[in-house]
């Protein structure tokens, strides 16, 4: 057999690399773009359960692009008391691979992957289903998603106030600051969902709790608004979508009646939110299949649980941006 090499892509390599905010929100946008149009192979996330949901768990995600031309697979362990061993709560690594061959191509550090790309999709939601106009944005949860939904939020709107909170205050405090330096505005830091969310144009959930609980209030959310509630455990009121013109999801299939955990969980278990009921899948609206906001008076749901696409087509990006800066290291595989 002939001899065969891998790209192994570290972090270190993956922070020179320094992507942009567009080269990122682009790669993201072309994996919607993709299974909008029919052109993905998307396998719903499983999940590793080590001792109990509340203490950490394991995805496995897997997917196909075919306009890239590849398929992968990511690991990706969450595990909320990280923090106390100086670690992040999310640490990842993704595997590319020929979907014709299965010859293995990169293995990268996707710990920073996981949290770009779900920061891509809170924006890209955005951009399709929140208005042009939005100012202000309330935004609850600090872990390494957070950064990425403010800083993209913050690139494609024009916002004069950015709200943040979260339950421990050294967490919020140090959140706010990193934002302050990395985006030159000034932070809101509250201390109670309330003052965060209320009458925000942007409401982004992004909690971190142990079991559900209607932390966010239905009363809060104002004409016009969009949320988007993606925390593990729900934390949202059941009437909040009573109040929604649209609710899209990222994928049903990831959705769907029977599956674990995710912001709208009862909602589809108990059948007040079905596939027929949501508006579409964002790749629908990507691809011009569904119609994105239509009034500045829509009030708006996106619910996303994570796409493996997502993960493949930014992890490919940055395989494709390490070759033509000779950086990473090549590993022989036979």
């Amino acid at each position: 057999m002939k001899e065969l090499n891998l790209t192994y892509i570290n972090g270190v390599d993956i922070r020179a690399l320094a992507l942009s905010n567009d080269e990122i929100l682009n790669a993201v946008e072309s994996a919607l773009l993709a299974q909008g149009n029919g052109e993905t192979v998307l396998e719903p996330r499983v999940h590793l359960v080590p001792e109990s949901s509340d203490k950490g768990h394991f995805n496995v995600l897997r997917g196909v692009v075919h306009p890239l031309g590849i398929a992968g697979v990511k690991v990706v362990g969450d595990f909320v008391d990280n923090y106390k061993q100086d670690l992040p709560s999310e640490l990842a690594v993704l595997t590319l691979f020929c979907p014709n061959t299965g010859v293995p191509k990169a293995i990268i550090d996707a710990s920073s992957i996981t949290d770009m790309r779900t920061g891509a999709m809170t924006a890209l939601g955005a951009k399709y289903l929140a208005n042009k106009n939005s100012k202000v944005l309330g935004h609850i949860g600090a872990r390494g998603t957070a950064y990425w939904n403010v800083r993209f939020l913050n690139h494609l709107f024009d916002l004069t106030e950015i709200r943040v909170h979260s339950k421990r205050p050294e967490s919020r405090n140090a959140f706010a600051t990193k934002l302050e330096a990395d985006l030159n505005r000034d932070i809101i830091v509250t201390d109670n969902w309330h003052d965060c969310l209320h009458d925000a144009d942007i409401v982004v959930e992004a909690s971190r709790l142990a079991e559900p609980h209607p932390h966010l209030l239905t009363e809060w959310i104002k004409t016009g608004a969009l949320v988007v509630p993606y925390g593990t455990m729900s934390a949202v009121e059941f009437s909040l979508t009573d109040i929604m013109d649209k609710i899209v999801v990222d994928d049903w299939g990831q959705c769907a009646p029977g599956k674990p955990f995710g912001s709208l969980r009862r909602h589809v278990d108990e059948g007040k939110v079905t596939q027929e009921t949501i508006h579409a899948e964002l790749g629908q609206i990507v691809a011009g299949i569904k119609p994105a906001r239509q009034s500045a008076e829509e009030t708006n749901l996106f619910w996303h649980r994570g796409l493996s696409t997502t993960d493949i087509a930014l992890g490919h990006a940055i395989w494709m941006k390490a070759n033509e800066r000779g950086l990473g290291q090549t590993l022989r595989f036979t």
